[in-house]
């Protein structure tokens, strides 16, 4: 059986209740997220065998985080005990024409302060055949490059397929620093996922005629990106999302697959959205999927975009969809009525 894992932060989101602002708040509800946890409870509820490597502190909300991974058959015996916290965020969910807020306090967290050689990556991959990470974990602290980096060598020489989604972040690094770090991890990648804006600042590989403010959507423009993705990295493929922005609460949602030279476009989807945020995660986790599962290129983009479009109608950041309700999605049904 193909087992997935998947390394990277893992952290605490606090949210104000419904669509209210920060100000407004007077409790918050709590989630446990982290960009790979979310691909891997995606593929889990999927059916995929999944493992989570990260490092968390030995303390009760760590432990409550832990169980949670468990309460959706993900596995964590290989999560690294040790530093002092987890990092958090405060999430303002947006409406209409009023965009979310995220506030980060995930500085000194535990995996921030990790260093390499406290992974035991010999052991984390044995019996693996694929490797999740994104351009958020090596952001993460001084010593993450290096870990990262580490641990997509090492996936290699276990010969594991290694996928990577850029998931540039402005707030915690630089995009000269990102730049120095992913085009070192690119060389061990197969399967790299990016959007518009990642591609263009991380990479300095831009889609022409293309405006994410406006929404406008140049599909040559995106075939050029990937093409040049593929061959300035070598990277075997590349899958884009396509999101056209109508406002904070609808968007236009479809997908691109560039593999073997060829361009493959999804369906698209108008969606709107109850929560937005791991919608990049389901993406990466369908295309995942279909990787281990063989999927031609065609029905593998299908797949990956009706997945994310999923995503978008369910609370929190985890994509809880069965295989059976995507391909529903995926094969035309998306009237939205009642199962009974």
């Amino acid at each position: 059986m193909k087992k997935v894992v998947g390394f990277g932060d893992f952290l605490v989101r606090l949210s104000p209740p419904g669509y209210l602002k920060f100000v407004q708040a007077e409790t918050f509800e709590i989630n446990y997220t982290g960009a790979e946890a979310n691909v891997l409870v995606s593929l889990a509820c999927m059916g995929i065998d999944t493992e989570f490597v990260t490092r968390l502190p030995e303390n009760a909300i760590a432990d409550s985080g832990i169980a949670m991974m468990r309460k959706f058959n993900v596995g964590t015996r290989h999560i690294v005990r040790g530093g002092e916290r987890m990092g958090v965020f405060y999430l303002e969910k947006g409406a209409s024409q009023r965009p979310s807020r995220i506030v980060y306090d995930r500085k000194f967290s535990g995996i921030a302060m990790a260093e390499p050689g406290m992974f035991d990556w010999d052991a984390v991959f044995e019996g693996a055949s694929n490797f999740h990470i994104t351009g958020i974990t090596p952001a993460l602290g001084a010593g993450m490059p290096a870990v990262s980096i580490e641990a997509v060598r090492k996936a290699k020489e276990h010969g594991l397929t290694v996928s990577c989604d850029l998931n540039y972040r402005k707030n915690m690094w630089t995009a000269e620093q990102a730049k120095a770090c992913m085009e070192e991890m690119l060389q061990y990648v197969d399967i790299l996922i990016a959007n518009e804006e990642d591609a263009d600042k991380v990479l300095g590989i831009k889609a022409a005629d293309t405006d994410v403010t406006t929404g406008k959507l140049n599909k040559e423009g995106y075939i050029d990106v990937a093409d040049q993705l593929c061959k300035k990295y070598g990277v075997k493929e590349v899958g884009i999302t396509l999101r056209k922005s109508i406002s904070a609460s609808d968007n236009e949602w479809g997908a691109l697959l560039y593999a073997g030279g060829r361009p493959y476009f999804s369906r698209t989807y108008p969606i709107h959205i109850v929560d937005r945020v791991g919608g990049g995660d389901s993406f990466a986790a369908g295309l995942i999927y279909g990787t281990v599962n063989g999927f031609e290129p065609q029905k593998k983009i299908e797949y990956a975009a009706a997945a994310s479009c999923l995503k978008h109608s369910i609370e929190k950041d985890f994509n809880l969809s069965s295989v059976a309700e995507v391909e529903l999605l995926m094969n035309g049904d998306a009237s939205g009525r009642v199962q009974r």
